[in-house]
């Protein structure tokens, strides 16, 4: 078990792309395999606090703050897919010269996947936590679609966020962790309450909306059937090893597109984590650690080799 999850704040760090991007840096051992971890849809680096103190005693861990998401502003950036793309590639390009272990949940995972496609010199390895991948045939959650359908419909989703500025940094961070949770209670107090400080600070940004209304819409048409073509031929164009970590009981994202991604890549490695939701690095971070250690020591050791100093 690792140790109790510190203040972010002591790990906060800074760095200037066109305006500043906030990252956290969970330490690790310097000569160690650097891991860049990204968050998803409406998270921020903090989504990885459980996680990381896991993996510190092998990787070095970075966790940067897309724009539009936690403490980075956009400021002008774009905050789609696409836009966060580029920006996760600038951040690559200045924390280290050498190619990386990425690792992505959800949004984060798409844009990890498009990023080792496109830029495949920077991405070493991809772990894929419950990964926004392509859309395939499955029973939807209606919640899920119909929270969906209201982001993508103008009047709907202005409203929709609305209401959703409407509470306290508290009930927002319970109401996330409701949807993407079996059972929100697993995710420890200490590590909520670094997702409520994080709450907190983004109440007071203006931006907020347009920005997370942008990333969600793009996040659908990405993965969509007409509108996901690109995706479909960079996700094609990935060599690097990869491995699947995914929930069996994701709302958002669910099981059959992983079991999809695994049957069309016979390389890649599949994990399945028995009830479990969308952010397993949240409920489960024990069993997520032990996932990806065990992959570094088998069919992801090139990777491991490839992303250390």
């Amino acid at each position: 078990m690792a140790a109790p999850v510190s203040a972010p704040e002591g790990r906060s760090r800074w760095v200037d792309l066109d305006g500043p991007v906030h990252y956290l840096d969970f330490g690790g051992p310097a000569d160690g395999p650097l891991v860049v971890a990204v968050h998803g849809l409406g998270g921020s680096a903090v989504n990885w606090v459980a996680l990381a103190p896991r993996l510190t005693d092998r990787c070095r861990v970075l966790a940067p703050d897309l724009a539009g998401h936690g403490l980075t502003r956009s400021l002008g950036r774009g905050t789609a897919v696409a836009a966060n793309r580029v920006l996760l590639d600038r951040f690559l390009e200045s924390v280290t010269a050498g190619p990386v272990l990425l690792m992505g949940n959800s949004m984060g995972g798409m844009i990890a996947l498009l990023e080792a496609g496109t830029a495949p010199e920077r991405v070493a390895g991809l772990v894929l936590v419950d990964a926004a991948l392509p859309f395939v045939a499955a029973r939807p959650d209606p919640t899920v679609t119909a929270l969906f359908a209201a982001y993508a419909t103008p009047f709907l989703g202005s409203l929709l966020m609305n209401q959703r500025r409407q509470l306290s940094p508290e009930a927002l961070v319970a109401g996330t962790l409701a949807l993407c949770c079996v059972d929100p209670r697993r995710v420890p107090a200490d590590v909520v309450a670094a997702h409520v400080a994080v709450a907190r600070r983004r109440a007071g940004f203006t931006d907020v909306s347009r920005d997370f209304l942008a990333a969600a819409r793009s996040v659908v048409a990405t993965a969509g059937y007409l509108r996901g073509r690109p995706y479909r031929r960079g996700i094609r164009a990935v060599r690097a090893p990869v491995l699947l970590v995914h929930g069996d009981r994701d709302r958002l994202v669910p099981l059959a597109a992983a079991r999809a991604a695994a049957r069309r890549h016979p390389s890649w490695s599949l994990v399945v984590l028995p009830d479990v939701g969308h952010v397993p690095q949240l409920e489960a971070p024990d069993e997520t650690a032990r996932a990806i250690l065990d992959w570094l020591d088998s069919a992801g050791r090139p990777a491991l080799r490839a992303a250390t100093p």
